[in-house]
């Protein structure tokens, strides 16, 4: 009877300790039909991402890395993690904020996008370490 009571509390400590984990909000494993892709062309500021801005809030954004260095993707605000995404690879997707945000590459601080919130519109405006 003790030792069922110990699992129980093992197993019980560990759902608690997944449960209370935070982080990133990991972006979903599979990108939909409607996903806007954003190409990873080099370190050049903000020309190192093509569209940019992206035309994609409120739509699943997927990253292809088309240059020849791993790149990884985040939020500036660092809610959303793409991870590192190797050249030739492209990233889970993600649906970005409807209301637009700013990304950048934190192996290379230099590199940054926006999102437009609708066609014709500027992006929002960068704010933080990365503009």
């Amino acid at each position: 009877m003790e030792l069922a009571r110990v699992r129980m509390a093992v197993i019980g400590l560990g759902v608690l300790t997944a449960l209370s984990c935070g982080g990133s909000a990991a972006p979903t494993p599979t990108p939909t039909n409607d996903a806007v892709t954003v190409s990873i062309v080099g370190q050049l500021g903000n020309t190192s991402f093509n569209p940019n801005p992206a035309i994609a809030a409120g739509r699943m954004v997927v990253f292809r890395n088309n240059d020849s260095v791993a790149h990884r993707v985040r939020l500036n605000d660092f809610s959303v993690d793409w991870g590192t995404i190797q050249p030739g690879g492209v990233s889970a997707a993600f649906r970005m904020p409807a209301e637009g945000t700013n990304y950048h590459c934190d192996l290379h601080p230099t590199m940054i996008g926006a999102v437009a919130v609708d066609a014709g519109t500027p992006p929002p405006t960068c704010r933080g370490d990365y503009c």
